[in-house]
């Protein structure tokens, strides 16, 4: 998603930026003994206690308010909770950290909910605002526009790209992060014209008279995407600052960052040696720019792996989104994309290529994380798998199947007999559930997109997710889509999917956790688990509607606190 300049810093300016940049964290308290709550442990049996004992950072007591007063000595830091929900960390099942810390660098295009942009007059008024901000010699970057959100319900053109800016090249990326808008100058940078053809897995946009009009979809965007966020190191620095901040405001512990390079695992990994992230890391490296190091041995991710960074799946993305009428589906889309009525979308690695990549990856007894978001992507993504499992049978391959948006029942049965494990964007629901039922999907599809019920009623342990940047990172918003499944307009969503608030808070802590082989340190409060938790402003199991509202007072992460709200 990002890239680094440079390559690995040399020592002085591993020094410098040490120096200047360095967050002095406290050591943590050698003991501490949070009493007189709601404890909601996440452990197998979704017990509830009272009060929790941690000593250098790890959970060594669980259970009632005397027990663990019975532990405290002169040394112990005592926390009332005073009926307060403790719980564990929010872990981020997938995402794209520390994407949303883009708002330091690049216009910010969103409309409502998320943002204020309705119309097309007022997102080129805010690109070009951003333009005056952009130092001369980089590239004009912004992100979030939603063409379906603005009245217009079109994506800008290059022209009107050109319009802000002729000479200073500029590249929009879409909320769905398959694709973007650019301006003549970003499109001669990278060698695009009109004879330049689409390449495998992705599409350059046309006019009638096979003009490039700005878009550029899947494969064709990658880059401009490249080069528009070739960041400096203090750039991509400041952006993990801030999304860092974020993150631990809203109870993230352990953060995703969901298809990454070497250079970006680099970055991170020095960024959490520098100190300047709070919480745990889970990186997945992104096939495209790493499977064959990951192959050949050249990228080590054993080196990076500590008890606050681990390298973990390889990344694949089989289709696009279904907002953006890349997903692949079954049947075509509700509403025709461009009046062609059996357009049902495209795969961007086409099936025999997917059956080779899963088949290489599982060989080598690597995890692997399958982006799919239409039925058609996922039947591709079950059957290479199966495939692969036949040829090279694993016991517990947790492979991840990102997004699953519209799974179908049948291949929810596949997926469990084969140990597929799905990640749903339930809050799909909230942002694009009205959406989805009028235009992309239609009624009955747009009901079952995220069936988290589905799988939970076939025994199935599954995570949700954000995908941040692509919308804001707020996990009480997305276990309360999960559960209420509510769209924007206030309109449910498919009743039959909602799960309950205890199933969804499990999705976001213990089965986010065994998704990617961490279940034995983090996820639940249990005794020589790590003190990750969190300590809410109000009881998640009892209100369903009002969890949304529920703010974080405390991020806990290895017993030290990383976040305290205002009193």
């Amino acid at each position: 998603m990002l890239k680094i300049l440079g390559g690995i810093l040399g020592a002085v300016v591993l020094a410098a930026l040490a120096m200047w940049l360095y967050i002095s964290y406290e050591s943590p308290p050698d003991r501490r003994a949070f009493i007189n709550g709601q404890v909601l442990t996440m452990n197998a049996d979704n017990s509830i206690a009272e009060a929790v004992f941690i000593d250098e950072g790890r959970i060594v007591a669980v259970g009632s308010s005397a027990e663990i007063q019975a532990m405290v000595d002169g040394d112990t830091i005592v926390s009332d909770l005073r009926g307060k929900t403790l719980m564990p960390g929010i872990i981020d099942a997938h995402g794209h950290f520390p994407g949303t810390g883009l708002v330091a660098l690049a216009a910010d295009l969103n409309s409502p909910p998320i943002g204020d942009l309705e119309t097309m007059e007022q997102l080129l008024a805010r690109l070009a605002q951003q333009v005056e901000k952009t130092p001369d010699g980089k590239w004009v970057l912004g992100f979030g526009y939603d063409d379906t959100s603005l009245a217009e319900m079109r994506h800008p053109t290059r022209a009107e790209l050109d319009s802000i800016s002729a000479d200073r090249p500029i590249y929009i990326w879409h909320i769905s992060g398959h694709m973007g808008v650019a301006n003549s100058a970003a499109l001669a940078e990278i060698g695009y014209d009109k004879s330049t053809p689409d390449p495998e897995g992705g599409t350059i946009g046309r006019d009638a008279d096979g003009e490039l009009n700005g878009l550029v979809q899947e494969a064709a965007m990658r880059p401009l995407q490249e080069s528009a966020m070739d960041f400096g190191v203090m750039d991509f620095l400041h952006m993990i600052e801030l999304a860092s901040a974020q993150y631990a405001s809203v109870g993230v512990t352990t953060a995703q960052s969901g298809g990454a390079d070497g250079k970006m695992i680099q970055g991170l990994f020095l960024a959490d040696k520098l100190k300047m992230v709070p919480f745990r890391q889970v990186v997945f490296g992104f096939e495209e720019l790493l499977g064959e190091q990951l192959l050949d041995g050249s990228f080590n991710p054993a080196e990076y792996d500590t008890d606050r960074f681990t390298v973990g799946a390889v990344k694949i993305i089989s289709d696009g989104s279904i907002q953006g009428y890349t997903g692949y589906l079954g049947e075509p889309y509700y509403v025709p994309y461009h009046g062609d009525a059996d357009y049902r979308g495209h795969p961007v690695v086409n099936r025999e290529d997917l059956f080779n990549l899963v088949d290489k990856y599982h060989r080598a007894g690597m995890q692997l994380a399958i982006h799919a978001n239409g039925d058609a992507a996922i039947d591709n993504v079950i059957a290479a798998f199966s495939a692969a499992q036949e040829n090279h049978p694993v016991d517990d391959p947790r492979l991840i199947l990102i997004h699953a948006q519209m799974a179908r029942e049948d291949q929810l049965d596949a997926m469990r007999e084969l140990g597929i494990t799905p990640s749903f964007f339930s809050a799909h629901t909230y942002y694009w559930g009205d959406r989805h039922r009028d235009i992309f999907m239609g009624p009955e599809r747009a009901a079952r997109m995220s069936p988290t019920r589905s799988a939970q009623d076939r025994g199935m342990r599954f995570s949700v997710h954000l995908d941040s940047p692509v919308v804001p990172m707020d996990p009480m918003l997305l276990i309360w889509s999960t559960v209420n499944r509510i769209s924007s307009s206030g309109k449910v969503i498919g009743a039959q999917q909602r799960i309950e608030p205890m199933q969804a808070l499990r999705a976001v802590t213990i089965d986010a956790a065994w998704q990617v082989f961490q279940e034995d340190n983090r996820g639940s409060l249990e005794p020589g688990k790590w003190a990750d938790l969190i300590i809410l402003s109000a009881d998640p199991l009892t209100d369903p509607m009002g969890i949304r509202d529920i703010d974080v007072l405390e991020t806990v992460v290895g017993g030290r606190s990383v976040y305290q709200a205002a009193q």
